[in-house]
């Protein structure tokens, strides 16, 4: 009998890509509102440029929602709006 070779080629990159998408949908089901320190974690932007480059766009301060001095964003607006202004950069 002869040994048969298979050879499986993989598109890492797209795989990486699909499993991101599969995150990001689970996540956008999951969460309605944001804070500050989420949008830190996700954007990996200082608090001070959030504050100062993002967060007092029109864009993004039309979804803040303020209940006594903490701060929320609904979720997938406000991260729609972001990936606007950084694109603009």
């Amino acid at each position: 009998m002869i040994p048969a070779n298979v050879q499986i080629n993989i598109d890492e990159k797209a795989i990486k890509e699909y499993i991101q998408e599969q995150i990001d949908s689970q996540i956008r089901e999951t969460i309605l509102f944001i804070d500050i320190e989420g949008l830190v974690k996700i954007t990996n932007f200082s608090k001070r440029f959030l504050e100062d480059a993002v967060l007092s766009d029109p864009r993004v301060k039309q979804f803040q929602r303020q209940r006594a001095r903490k701060r929320f964003w609904f979720y997938e607006p406000t991260i729609e709006a972001i990936k606007e202004i950084v694109d603009e950069w």
